[in-house]
């Protein structure tokens, strides 16, 4: 399936993986429209994108303004999620109910209340992709990322039967140098940068842009439906 002119909703599209699908779209002549909950994130993004982008803010907890989303975007032909929130690399003995409940509301209920309300108003032949993770399959950062990527590939694939002929997809990115690892100081995060470069079998960490292309490959194509795709520089090899 073309792009071109397609209305593609990228939740978390104004930063990292999701600013990366948004300008993959718009190379390939589609509308992305970029969600996040900040105004000066959105306007941010739309000053990186070419002219005809469009972007608006929700708060995903808030069930109101998240139908007034629905309200404002109306039709669309894809949905992206992206978002997230840094990552919490704390193991169950330094876990909070606070710290659980937010990494919980914004990756795993938040993306299913999208699916949720954006779902009636995807056209015949459009998708849904998510985001998962390779935590699900080498736990290493922690409880919470390992479970929610496992909760998400498993929603995946249940979401694909239940919308079915909607195709319903996942990316599960591996080490990828986004804003997602902001919550580390800046050593810290510098020295899992060159550590995933030195281990991985493709000799470097990963880039937005490359994840994003996976994005747009599950929104090209059209018979792949509940699949969680991997795209980590072969991290689970090693």
């Amino acid at each position: 399936m073309n792009l071109k002119n397609a209305r593609v909703l990228v939740i978390g599209g104004t930063s990292g993986i999701g600013l990366g699908v948004a300008s993959a779209v718009a190379e390939r002549g589609g509308v992305p429209i970029v969600v996040s909950r900040k105004q000066s994130s959105v306007d941010r993004a739309l000053a990186a994108l070419p002219e005809g982008a469009r972007g608006s803010t929700v708060d995903l907890s808030d069930p109101a303004d998240l139908a007034h989303l629905v309200d404002e975007i109306g039709e669309l032909d894809h949905l992206v999620f992206t978002a997230g929130e840094a990552l919490e690399l704390v193991g169950v003995a330094d876990l909070t109910p606070e710290v659980i409940t937010e990494f919980l509301g914004t990756r795993f209920i938040g993306q299913l209340n999208a699916v949720r309300v954006f779902a009636p108003h995807l056209s015949n032949g459009g998708s849904i992709t998510l985001t998962s993770g390779v935590a699900a399959e080498r736990p290493g950062l922690g409880v919470l990322p390992a479970s929610v990527c496992g909760a998400v590939n498993a929603m995946t694939r249940a979401l694909a039967v239940e919308l079915a002929p909607l195709r319903v997809n996942a990316i599960a990115p591996g080490p990828i140098q986004t804003p997602l690892w902001s919550g580390l100081a800046e050593p810290d995060r510098q020295a899992i940068y060159e550590r995933f470069a030195q281990s991985l079998p493709a000799g470097r960490i990963g880039e937005a842009t490359d994840t994003a292309l996976a994005y747009v490959y599950c929104m090209e194509q059209e018979f792949g439906t509940g699949v969680v795709l991997t795209v980590d520089g072969g991290s689970t090899l090693v």
